[in-house]
């Protein structure tokens, strides 16, 4: 049995914004994230390699020659990454293909952002172990050879080496506070919309402080590229351009609190929106002065009236009094549609498992074979809860699972100790010839509850993959 588990995480789903799932096979790095980020740092440490053995090797003795060209490359890693890390804040639509979907772009942007800061506070360190050096193993005879910047910038080298050590300080603290999930998400917001500044204030270290003879080559070329995608993606960010052609206009038409703090939200856009697939999600801002959420789209796409169902649980900040905030007529901004949670990936035979608020994606899917429900899957949908008597969604889920008899609503009550287990889904789902995909959406612990489980009955040959949308 081959069993995929996809975790949608969105702001609706998990804490406010999203703070449950990393990766697809566990907590943190996943893999393609990791395979991207070391071929990324392969391709930098190829061109340094080819730079420092063949076109400029640096003469003197060993420990300081060592000591420099470290400086060197722990920059070269940490400015690489951080140009990444700006290029991949612009949601590139494009790399959804590539990487499978934009939750995974994120996951990148996060890591590559932990990892730069991290290389940069290397960078730092070995720069400042020269007096270490010096008490153990005494002055250089021959001190290695410094390779000179370009002569206009010259007058800037002693600001460019200050600006390096501040913005070193600065981040630190700011991926503290990132890794301190305590911290407010409101708060960390806004002291994340000054990551741009301090990246265009690093470049300007980088490009004083850089060897003219590496902009002729390949080394200098790759990281020049580098800088100038990440500084456009920095003006970008800093002008509030990021996903401006993929926004859209709308209007909020209705807005009704639901039971267990789920605010139901309505919208009709306007003649540009392109549409969605079922299991999309958008950003969604209701107020400018907040910025846009992530929130999955819970109804199917209707071309004609060009409406839009956000089911949105209160689990944070912003969420908390959402449906007291939000009048009808109110206009919205929806950017997207993003996302790659979609069921045609998978096979004949599916099991669909939501954890609460992580039922909206399966809602849209529902609506969607309304018309024609022949094309849905044969599914078993498991809804875990905690009390159906207060739910907001099993009458919908009924009506809906009622019109298409190749899918089996399977509701699991915690309340009433009915809890769902690997080895129930199992029992449910036997062994076969067939391929079974799970889709899954809802609390991260849940998912990685039914990984191990799934592992201990023997089933060595699950794949789990979860969508790693987080944007903190």
């Amino acid at each position: 049995m081959n069993i995929r588990f996809t975790n949608n995480s969105d702001a609706a789903v998990h804490t406010d914004p999203i703070a449950d799932s990393f990766g697809p096979e566990h907590d943190g790095l996943c893999m393609k994230t990791r395979r991207i980020l070391l071929a990324f740092l392969g391709l930098l440490t190829l061109a340094w390699t080819w730079d420092a053995f063949f076109l400029n090797p640096i003469a003197g003795d060993t420990p300081w020659v060592a000591r420099t060209q470290g400086i060197y490359l722990t920059g070269i890693w940490s400015m690489g990454l951080m140009s990444l890390t700006m290029i991949l804040a612009t949601r590139p639509a494009w790399l959804e293909p590539a990487l499978g979907g934009m939750d995974r772009v994120y996951h990148l942007h996060k890591w590559a952002g932990i990892l730069a800061i991290s290389l940069g506070v290397a960078h730092w360190l070995v720069k400042l172990s020269k007096s270490i050096m010096k008490d153990l193993i005494g002055a250089a005879i021959h001190k290695p050879a410094k390779f000179p910047a370009l002569d206009f910038l010259q007058p800037f080298h002693s600001l460019g080496k200050d600006v390096g050590e501040w913005m070193i300080y600065a981040l630190i603290v700011s991926l503290l506070i990132t890794l301190w999930k305590a911290f407010p998400y409101k708060s960390w917001r806004l002291l994340h919309r000054a990551m741009p500044i301090l990246y265009l204030a690093l470049v300007f270290h980088t490009v004083v402080l850089t060897p003219a003879t590496w902009w002729v080559q390949p080394l200098g070329l790759i990281m020049g590229v580098l800088m100038l995608g990440g500084s456009v993606a920095a003006g970008m960010a800093l002008r509030r351009r990021i996903g401006v052609h993929r926004r859209h206009a709308g209007r909020i038409e209705s807005v009704r609190a639901l039971p267990s703090g789920v605010t139901e939200v309505e919208c009709a856009m306007d003649a540009g929106w392109p549409g969605h697939r079922a299991g999309q999600f958008a950003f969604v801002t209701f107020d400018a002065a907040e910025g846009a959420h992530p929130f999955t789209i819970a109804s199917a796409d209707q071309p004609r009236t060009r409406r839009l169902c956000f089911q949105i649980k209160a689990l944070g900040d912003y969420t908390n009094g959402l449906a007291q905030r939000l009048r009808p007529g109110q206009p919205v901004w929806i950017e997207g549609p993003y996302g790659r949670f979609d069921h045609r990936r998978g096979g004949a035979r599916q099991a669909w498992v939501a954890g609460g608020i992580g039922v909206t994606p399966f809602l849209a899917w529902l609506e969607s074979f309304q018309d024609h429900p022949e094309r849905a899957p044969q599914a078993d949908l498991h809804y875990c809860i905690r009390d159906a008597a207060h739910d907001p969604f099993i009458e919908r889920l009924q009506t809906l699972c009622a019109t298409l008899p190749r899918i089996r609503l399977h509701v699991h009550d915690a309340s009433k100790g009915q809890r769902l287990d690997a080895d129930l889904l199992r029992r449910q789902h036997p062994q076969s010839s067939d391929t079974m995909d799970v889709w899954f959406c809802g609390p991260a612990g849940l998912a990685r509850h039914l990984e191990s489980g799934l592992r201990s009955l023997g089933l060595k040959d699950v794949l789990v993959h979860r969508e790693a949308f987080e944007m903190r």
